[in-house]
C-alpha cells in the first residue's frame, strides 16, 4: 500500500507541476499579445499550443479532466482596476494573470491517495506598455 500511495502521490505532484508550468507559459505568452485576445493564452495553458478555431482550442488537453472553462485570463481590459497601469517603483505597469481553478487529480489508487482538487494556480506577468 505504501508503494501505491507513493507512486500515486508522485503522479499528483507531476500533474501539479504541469499545471504550474502551463500557467506560467500562458501568462508569458499573454503578456506579448494584444489585451482582450485571451483565447490563445487559454489554449496554451490547456493544450500546450496557441492554435484555436476562434471559439475553442484545436487540440486535446495535456491533462485529463482539465477544461477551457477552468482557465481565466485577467488583463488590462478584463480587469482594469487591478491590471491596468498599476503603480510600481519603476513606474506604472500593465499586468496579465492566467489562473486555472478547480483542477482535480484523479487517483489511480483511491484507497491509498484520495482525489485531490488543487487550489487556484496562477501566474502574473508584466505586459509592455
Amino acid at each position: 500500500m505504501l508503494t501505491f500511495g507513493t507512486t500515486d502521490f508522485g503522479r499528483a505532484m507531476h500533474q501539479y507541476d504541469t499545471v504550474v508550468k502551463n500557467v506560467r507559459d500562458a501568462a508569458r505568452y499573454q503578456s506579448t499579445v494584444v489585451a482582450g485576445n485571451t483565447l490563445g493564452g487559454r489554449c496554451l495553458a490547456l493544450t500546450g499550443s496557441i492554435t484555436n478555431n476562434g471559439t475553442g482550442c484545436s487540440g486535446t488537453a495535456l491533462l485529463d479532466g482539465m477544461t477551457l472553462a477552468q482557465i481565466t485570463v485577467c488583463d488590462r481590459l478584463s480587469c482594469p482596476g487591478t491590471h491596468n497601469l498599476q503603480p510600481t517603483s519603476r513606474g506604472a505597469v500593465k499586468l496579465v494573470t492566467v489562473t486555472i481553478t478547480g483542477f482535480q487529480f484523479t487517483s489511480a489508487v483511491p484507497f491509498a491517495v484520495p482525489n485531490i482538487t488543487f487550489g487556484a494556480i496562477s501566474a502574473t506577468m508584466v505586459q509592455p506598455i
